[in-house]
């Protein structure tokens, strides 16, 4: 099963930009469902695309991902900021570059283990390569 890499891109980018306010895995869950249904791609099940974003922001503290957030930061405990690793995640999956489907399609070979150190710091390198032919 592919991961939704549109919601933990959302998550990575609200945690880098989560400086003085708690970080809020199924409020962005709730706002990606939002611009789906905008988009004219409706959210079936809105409570497993929360406690996905929730299940996702574990994997990602826990995988060296994300980081909590020191207090000269803005860290208050509740919020994060990327990790070196945690970056490179966000920048292969950054929806506003063009290409940005040849990341995730690398990503999506490894199912769930793109999120484990091992399988991801292997298909990094890779993912980065840009198809050209």
């Amino acid at each position: 099963m592919n991961l939704d890499w549109d919601l933990i891109e959302r998550l990575l980018r609200e945690a880098q930009n989560s400086a003085g306010k708690p970080f809020a895995p199924r409020r962005y869950a709730e706002d990606l469902a939002a611009e789906r249904e905008n988009a004219g791609d409706p959210v079936h099940d809105l409570d497993h695309l929360r406690a996905e974003a929730t299940r996702y922001e574990a994997r990602l503290l826990e995988n060296g991902f994300i980081e909590p957030r020191p207090e000269d930061e803005g860290g208050n405990g509740e919020n994060f900021v990327l990790t070196a690793r945690g970056a490179q995640l966000l920048s292969m999956l950054d929806s506003s570059i063009p290409g940005s489907e040849h990341p995730r399609e690398v990503l999506n070979e490894a199912g769930e283990a793109a999120l484990t150190p091992e399988v991801f710091d292997r298909l990094a390198p890779r993912a980065n390569l840009s198809e050209t032919g």
